[in-house]
């Protein structure tokens, strides 16, 4: 499977936006997805995973409320919404797949797309 995340953009504070991940190859189907960011220099931050059809979803203690994980199986994509975004919240945002149950370590994830850039700015 391959995935690519879009949707990335810049946005004032309180803003909102809504990332996409598209996987090509084998359906979105057989992987969960998690969510992830990471700013340069620092590691990367786990954000939320949904399992395989939506079923269960969870999410880091510093993005709960504000961020939303679905996704759409016919269409082979899984979106993170995201408001009340902050200078805090800019980063590359990455998508990945796990053909299991998914978690939060990005070890679980053998699948990662390429990212996408989120500014936010005050």
């Amino acid at each position: 499977v391959q995935l690519q995340a879009s949707g990335g953009g810049s946005v004032q504070d309180g803003g909102s936006l809504r990332l996409s991940c598209l996987s090509s190859g084998r359906g979105l189907s057989y992987y969960a997805v998690g969510w992830f960011r990471q700013v340069q220099g620092k590691e990367r931050e786990f954000l939320g995973y949904i399992s395989w059809n939506g079923g269960r979803t969870y999410y880091a203690d510093s993005v709960q409320g504000r961020f939303t994980i679905s996704r759409d199986n016919d269409k082979n994509t899984a979106y993170l919404q995201m408001v009340n975004l902050t200078p805090e919240d800019t980063a590359v945002y990455y998508c990945a797949g796990d053909p299991k149950s998914g978690g939060d370590r990005a070890e679980y994830y053998p699948f990662w797309g390429q990212g996408t850039q989120v500014t936010v700015s005050s």
